[in-house]
């Protein structure tokens, strides 16, 4: 029996790391992949993994992390800064979108409390694939962006009642219905209650405790411990699993150790929501599907089309311009991960028959696997759809913009107004220099604006907003966030119209430093590198060094693009998994033992430099060299210090030794 589970674990293993492989190659998400592994290999594809209580119980923990995170984010503030979206669009999105889908499926002949539970499923959209995807298409700050923000988490918090629900229509209560729903949401509101309580007075002090030990397994233990309990004494409730895992992540939340846990906690919730969605997968029977496609096709067509109409229609309600609106309904038409767990204990708990379950489930899965493109295309489709508009308003923007800034010669622009471009303005205005600042966030633009500060919403990677303010008469452009990959676009832009214009960029690092220059910034001003320089001025100072030597070693550093300071020993740090991410290299130090190939040859006759590695010192002995002579012959015992990537430092130490 061991063996048997033991050669489906690796078997499920083996394949969900080829199909998670495929889908990233066409980049689609992950979640894709679990549920085609569970369709694939489960007992209505090739039955090669049964659907065991013992799997699906372990899966279900997947759930409860996921809503651990979801606690873990929840913030009193940002629904206050929001609350128009969050409360005004989400609220109205999923009770509206419940009350359609339920009430179709009350007309189809589901009872009450089912058709309930239907409208919920279906009133949900994919966090994990929304704000992954706008993220990466720099979209996230974006109007549209915001929007689905909004929604967003709304959805995220409708499904802590839609848990209670649930659970309690699971359970045969056999009293009034209305009193137990009213029981059931009294426990979850004392649970919530209490636990914040118990986060604010109790976790918090022990918390701080256990970070003192300095032992990552203690805390590991320690979140692992609070999150299990919570979700076991939430089951005890009468309440469910999942919602104990929410509450447990609010209650962590109110740490400052929120972030750290966060992290800590990622491995075991991807791990575990995966084994949930393969599960998921295994309860799709792809063989009962021919029978019922054309309910399946109607379904789908219905279930986006509505889902996009609706967002589009609150949102034009609210005002926003119809390509945003358009834009925003795009993005969330699809079903989501959330669905997915309240559609699994609502079949455990034969709230819906086989076939309504299986259709729900192609509904879900067929939205999100067409979801990606609809959010890779969301922008040309709305231009094409609403093109007068979408660029009238855009138009009318640029104008604004242009006209504040008319008559403005020799200023600055700031990209980005947050800490860092606020404590440059200042200094501008003390020299009394002109600036104008585009920004993305809304509130940071309408308190700037009402201070008197030149700070206009727009997007610096669209050239026109660029144009408009005033790159063609400015002096310099400051690039003052910490986001590489919309300052590349912004430099590609701002070059492609001024290749004169000095252009300095802030980084948090020098991973993405040579991209940087290359693509033109006049300087890059990683924020480590310079705290590092600073700091070492500072002690030479006290060491009584001459101040003309510091400012020369501060110089040639800069001048030399940071080279001193780039190489590091990298430790037990984890380095990015994807081979072309930049800034995966650091220094390693190799020995040359007795019998190593490289004893008696030059470094010219090992040639390191065509293997991508660079020799930054040889030490032999109690003297070291930072400077080797590329013609020194090496010696037993002697030190390299290497610089390259793990992968080149691999191939050069094996030619080394």
């Amino acid at each position: 029996m061991h063996q048997d589970l033991l050669q489906q674990i690796v078997l499920l293993l083996a394949v969900a790391v080829v199909a998670v492989v495929i889908f990233r190659r066409f980049h689609l998400p992950p979640i894709l992949a679990y549920l085609s592994v569970g369709v694939l290999i489960g007992p209505h594809g090739l039955k090669l993994i049964e659907d065991s209580s013992d799997t699906r119980f372990l899966a279900e923990f997947g759930v409860v992390f996921l809503l651990f995170t979801v606690g873990l984010e929840f913030s009193l503030r940002q629904l206050k800064a929001m609350k128009n979206i969050v409360i005004g669009l989400g609220g109205a999105q999923v009770i509206i979108s419940l009350l359609f889908f339920g009430g179709i499926g009350w007309l189809m002949g589901l009872r009450t409390d089912s058709a309930i539970i239907l409208g919920g499923i279906l009133a949900l959209s994919s966090t994990a694939i929304v704000i992954k995807q706008l993220n990466e298409q720099l979209e996230l700050n974006s109007r549209h962006g915001r929007l689905a923000l909004g929604i967003l988490i709304f959805q995220d918090l409708a499904v802590i009642p839609l848990l209670i629900l649930i659970n309690l229509m699971s359970q045969d209560s056999g009293g009034s219905f209305m009193q137990s729903v009213l029981l059931a949401l009294f426990k979850g509101v004392l649970a919530f209650v209490i636990l914040l309580a118990i986060g604010h007075w109790f976790l918090r002090p022990l918390f701080r405790l256990i970070a003192r030990a300095h032992s990552s397994e203690l805390f590991i233990l320690t979140v692992l411990l609070v999150s299990l309990a919570a979700a076991s004494l939430t089951d005890a409730a009468g309440l469910s699993l999942a919602l104990g895992g929410f509450l447990a992540g609010a209650m962590l939340g109110e740490t400052e150790f929120r972030h750290q846990i966060e992290s800590d906690i990622k491995p075991f919730r991807d791990v575990l929501l995966g084994l949930f969605f393969i599960t998921i997968g295994m309860l799709l029977n792809i063989h009962g599907l021919p029978a019922i496609w054309h309910w399946l096709a109607l379904t789908v067509t219905v279930y986006v089309l509505f889902k996009l109409g609706l967002v589009y229609l609150l949102a034009r309600l609210a005002h926003h311009e119809p390509g945003v609106s358009f834009r925003t309904g795009l993005v969330l038409a699809q079903g989501g991960e959330f669905g997915f767990a309240l559609l699994s204990l609502a079949l455990t708990g034969k709230l819906f028959d086989d076939q309504t379950g299986q259709i729900l489930l192609a509904t879900m899965f067929i939205s999100m696997a067409i979801a990606p493109l609809l959010i890779r295309y969301n922008g040309v489709l709305a231009k094409r759809l609403f093109a007068s508009s979408y660029l009238a308003n855009r138009a009318e923007q640029e104008e604004m913009i242009a006209s504040r800034t008319e008559g403005l010669q020799d200023h600055v622009i700031i990209c980005g107004y947050g800490r860092i471009g606020q404590n440059i303005s200042r200094f501008l205005d003390q020299e009394g220099f002109d600036y104008v600042a585009l920004d993305l966030d809304p509130v940071i633009t309408r308190e700037a604006n009402e201070a008197g500060d030149p700070v206009f919403y727009g997007d610096a990677t669209h050239r026109e907003n660029l144009k408009a303010a005033g790159l063609m008469h400015a002096r310099v452009l400051v690039i003052s966030f910490d986001a590489p990959k919309a300052a590349v676009r912004i430099l590609a832009e701002t070059r492609a119209l001024r290749p004169d214009i000095p252009i300095l960029v802030r980084t948090r690092d020098d991973t993405w430093l040579d991209a940087l220059q290359e693509q033109g910034a006049t300087e890059v001003v990683p924020e480590t590198l310079e705290a590092s320089l600073m700091l070492a001025s500072h002690l030479l100072f006290l060491l009584d060094v001459p101040v003309s030597n510091i400012i020369r070693y501060v110089r040639n550093v800069r001048e030399d693009r940071y080279r001193l300071l780039r190489g590091f020993f990298h430790g037990d740090e984890a380095l990015p998994l994807d081979g072309e991410h930049p800034g995966r290299e650091g220094l390693h130090a190799v020995t040359l033992q007795k019998g190593s190939k490289a004893i008696g040859k030059t470094l010219n006759e090992l040639d390191l430099e065509s293997h991508h590695i660079t020799v930054t010192a040889l030490r032999r002995g109690e003297e070291k060299n930072t400077a080797p002579r590329h013609d020194i012959i090496l010696q037993e015992n002697d030190v390299l210090v290497l610089y390259g990537t793990p992968e080149d430092i691999e191939h050069a130490e094996s030619l080394l030794l």
